[in-house]
């Protein structure tokens, strides 16, 4: 697979850019502020329909535009596909195929597949769960594009019981001063009554969409585990062995989302494989998130929020018997980001195609021995873009097509 044009309309600092690109490496070059990773997140944006750099779609339209166009071209095998993206901020996204309307932008995920590496991605290791969940999705999405509308369906569902909850909470709080004995009479009569038996539908619907992405996370992590330890050992040689596990709000009671301490072993309290979870006391993963529901529904009403579920989980890293997190050094945190990254590749690659990757300002942030290593992991790639401030940056390993980018210009200078 590779991208051989990318077309921009008012994308970032653009106006209009048309570039002509194919297989091998690519490296655009030029000083900070230029426009050199507006490129490489356009690509981004097709493939994941998002960015790796802003939550919200409005910064990446240009100062008075009301609308931005991304349009590449993708070569996969013997295949040719126009996709177009119409980013909308505040209203649907557009997209067309070969240059015919599709029902929704979602629809064309998966016509291009990514993998992008950036300073961001130290987040991975040191950041919090928020950004090892959006990993783990983004993953299952560039594997399986149907799971762009599982995480759709259970982030609308989230947000209707959120909705509920808070509702519930406010009605809670207006009763605290009735006696004890009053209090459920009070309860009801301020509403909430009504949001309660309306809660119980959204539970079933949480439970079984919320099934659905832990079971794909956690087969997703078994298949992680073995590429992560062998690219972090490529990286880091020297270090202790890296390690996955995955905690979740099914045993910690709502608490995944903050975490444990940070000298908590990975595998230990509220970390669990594949098989514990859908196999543990013969219950299925739907039937167990709608127990923990229930018992955390009182805790639930008095904060107002859903204290179970996917949304709440994390992704622990280890390195050894310590978690990365608080232990790693700043070396082995990058390095552990980066096994991360380059076993998304393998996973994909396995999968059938070498996805793009993208490398945007990396190697200025790594030493000398890392930079080496990471440019002869990905050198044989069908397709490599690199951004960097100064020539010097791109390793020698990773020589190839090189464009200037300044002021608003990108220009083939080899």
């Amino acid at each position: 697979m590779y991208v051989a044009h990318l077309s921009l309309t008012d994308f970032r600092s653009y106006a209009s850019v048309e570039l002509g690109l194919e297989p091998g490496v690519t490296a655009f070059v030029g000083p900070n502020g230029q426009g050199k990773t507006n490129l490489v997140e356009a690509l981004g944006y097709v493939a994941t329909q998002s960015s790796h750099r802003v939550a919200s779609d409005a910064p990446l339209v240009r100062r008075g535009a009301a609308r931005a166009i991304v349009r590449c071209a993708v070569h996969r095998d013997d295949r040719r596909a126009l996709v177009e993206l119409e980013i909308n901020p505040g209203k649907a996204n557009r997209a067309r195929l070969n240059r015919s309307p599709v029902s929704r932008a979602r629809d064309v995920i998966g016509l291009l597949r990514t993998v992008l590496f950036a300073p961001e991605d130290l987040a991975l290791s040191k950041g919090d769960p928020s950004e090892r969940r959006r990993f783990l999705d983004d993953l299952l999405v560039a594997r399986a594009p149907r799971f762009a509308g599982v995480r759709a369906d259970y982030d609308r569902v989230l947000k209707q019981r959120g909705a509920l909850l808070r509702t519930a909470a406010q009605a809670r709080r207006g009763t605290r001063g009735a006696k004890r004995q009053d209090s459920d009479t009070a309860f009801a009569a301020a509403g909430a009554g009504d949001v309660l038996s309306t809660l119980e539908v959204w539970d079933a619907h949480l439970a079984r969409h919320g099934a659905e992405l832990l079971r794909a996370r956690l087969e997703l992590i078994e298949a992680l585990r073995p590429l992560v330890a062998g690219a972090y050992a490529a990286l880091a040689p020297t270090s202790a062995p890296a390690t996955l596990a995955y905690r979740t709000t099914l045993s910690t009671g709502g608490d995944a989302e903050e975490g444990g301490p940070e000298g908590e072993i990975p595998g230990g309290r509220g970390s669990f494989d594949t098989q514990t979870l859908s196999t543990d006391l013969g219950k299925t993963l739907e039937e167990r998130l709608r127990e923990r529901l229930l018992e955390v529904r009182s805790a639930e009403l008095e904060r107002g929020v859903t204290l179970v579920g996917p949304h709440r989980d994390d992704l622990v890293l280890g390195l050894g018997d310590l978690p990365a997190r608080g232990y790693a050094s700043h070396g082995e945190s990058w390095s552990f980001a980066l096994a991360l990254r380059l076993a998304a590749y393998d996973l994909l690659r396995a999968d059938g195609g070498d996805p793009v990757l993208i490398l945007d300002d990396v190697f200025a942030e790594l030493d000398t021995q890392r930079r080496r290593r990471l440019a002869e992991i990905v050198a044989p790639a069908e397709q490599v873009l690199i951004t960097a401030a100064v020539p010097d940056d791109v390793p020698q390993e990773l020589t190839g097509a090189r464009f200037d980018v300044a002021e608003g210009s990108v220009t083939r200078v080899r």
